[in-house]
């Protein structure tokens, strides 16, 4: 069995995760669940970087210790992931005491290889961001990320060699044309990055105290990116001098999954490091479009911020999903309006979706007690329907491949307006009102109900509880991938009763 290691970026535990933080869990939770079905040994990993000055400020400013501060925060983001139904097999901490020790290691082994040195740090500095700046980085004299004051520091620090290695890097990346995606963040990353030559990084500071302790220079702890980056190694039992079972399977990583805001310390440091540890690179890493709101960038400022759980607890768990995962682009940003989702819940999970399924499950109630037979009395009309479910497969598999998502899920609502569109054409309550014409309306159900099944499989990653109770009214055990060629479904089946899949909203 192929393996298929997917990583989030983990979520800062300053405050609580809003629908663009959100975002990111639920689309490689559909990539992790879509592997999962094509039978990938998927192994899922996302959780919470915890160190920083911006943590020690916070936890100073509500009274608590740090520990205190990230174990509440830390808890909330689980519980958000675990809101929206995503699948990973491991939530990490970076105060987790086995990874400080891993990375304390791997500071270590980087010192003696001559890869980081001591020296003293002058520069601008954004605590919000723990990112220093130089004056010609500055935008409008304020930090390029965020548009917030930077102020000036100097500080002993220990540097990485990071110039050490961009001949490396750069050969790297045009050999690999697939290691950045999309296109556009691969060509922003050597120009305004790469090319332009890569300054030494420093990996610790001394001026606070929340972090991991620099072993051999306990006054200095091991600043953000060495800490944060590494953890998709250290949590897989990597060992800086024998490498685990369990490190040798999953190492390299198959997608690192993060927004594009911080795509510049996934393919630039994080290679770095890892030429230093003498590791492979990631296969990939995709940085994805943000989820904004009409009027912009959510801010606590703005007043526009929306968190997952109060879309959840008002429009359902499925509908929220289906909405990110369907409505954001493969590579520009996407909107959040609250008047889209309605839109698209009405139109394509009540319209399209649940109409079908509650049509179709009734009308076998009502012509034939709920048991349907395939009687296989077939006309030329339902070949379109059983290509395009046979078609299905190779359609999703090559847009998931590609992580157009939406395109991918896009491919599935085109089956289901077909079966919509086949039931207007066969018009099976005409049938119904021909005794002779009973076998052919049993077959045209059939049909139907088969496809739907179908449409369900690959529907399971984006809206599992949905494709759940779709299996469940229909009554089949024939819910796996290997069942998802025309004809599977048992025969005779014996449906259960239809039930509402989405209600429809009414705009107030």
């Amino acid at each position: 069995m192929e393996k298929y290691y997917i990583s989030t970026a983990i979520a800062y535990t300053s405050g609580k995760p809003h629908i663009g933080n959100t975002y990111e869990i639920v689309l490689a939770d559909a990539i992790a669940r879509f592997k999962r079905l094509k039978g990938y040994d998927v192994y899922f990993q996302t959780g919470t970087d915890e160190h920083g000055e911006k943590i020690e400020q916070k936890a100073r400013e509500a009274g608590v210790t740090p520990q205190e501060f990230v174990d509440e925060k830390a808890a909330e983001i689980k519980h958000i992931w675990d809101i929206m139904n995503t699948s990973y097999d491991k939530f990490v901490r970076t105060t987790d005491k086995e990874h400080e020790r891993k990375v304390q290691d791997i500071f270590k082994k980087m010192v003696g290889k001559g890869d980081i040195y001591k020296g003293e740090y002058k520069g601008l500095y954004c605590t919000p961001c723990e990112s220093f700046w130089t004056e010609s980085q500055l935008v409008d004299g304020k930090c390029p990320d965020c548009g917030r004051d930077v102020e000036e520091k100097s500080e002993e620090a220990y540097f990485f060699k990071l110039s050490k290695y961009q001949d490396r890097l750069e050969s790297y990346i045009e050999e690999h044309p697939e290691f950045i995606k999309p296109e556009a963040r691969k060509n922003e990353m050597i120009n305004n990055f790469i090319k332009p030559g890569l300054q030494d990084l420093c990996v610790s500071r001394s001026s606070f105290d929340w972090g991991i302790p620099v072993t051999i220079d306990p006054k200095h702890i091991v600043y953000v990116w060495l800490d944060a980056l590494t953890n998709y190694i250290t949590n897989i039992g990597y060992e800086v001098d024998n490498q685990t079972a369990e490190f040798k399977k999953l190492w390299p990583a198959d997608l690192h999954l993060i927004g594009k805001d911080i795509i510049r310390f996934h393919t630039i440091y994080w290679p770095c490091f890892l030429m230093s540890l003498d590791l492979p690179l990631p296969k990939q890493v995709f940085g994805h479009p943000w989820l904004i709101m009409a009027d912009g960038k959510m801010s606590k400022s703005k007043g526009n911020v929306v968190y997952a759980d109060d879309l959840v607890n008002e429009f359902g768990v499925d509908a929220v999903r289906y909405y990110f995962l369907h409505e954001i682009p493969y590579a520009s940003d996407g909107v959040f309006a609250r008047d889209l989702l309605i839109e698209r819940i009405n139109a394509d999970l009540v319209n399209i979706l649940g109409n079908l399924v509650n049509r179709t499950v009734s009308m076998a109630h009502k012509y034939f007690d709920g048991t349907i037979t395939n009687k296989n009395l077939t006309e030329e009309i339902d070949k379109n329907l059983i290509d395009a479910v046979n078609n299905l497969d190779s359609k999703v598999t090559e847009k998931m491949d590609d992580l157009h998502v939406g395109e991918a899920i896009e491919e599935i609502i085109e089956v289901l307006r077909k079966c919509n569109k086949y039931i207007d054409d066969t018009t099976p309550w005409v049938l119904a009102k021909d005794e002779s014409k009973k076998d052919r309306l049993e077959t045209v159900l059939y049909n139907l109900l088969e496809s739907i099944r179908v449409c369900a499989i690959f529907l399971s990653p984006y809206l599992p509880d949905t494709s759940s109770k779709i299996f469940d009214q229909l009554n089949t055990k024939k819910r796996e991938y290997s069942t998802k060629e025309f004809g599977n479904l048992e025969s005779p089946i014996a449906l259960n009763a239809p039930i509402h899949l989405f209600d429809r909203i009414e705009v107030k």
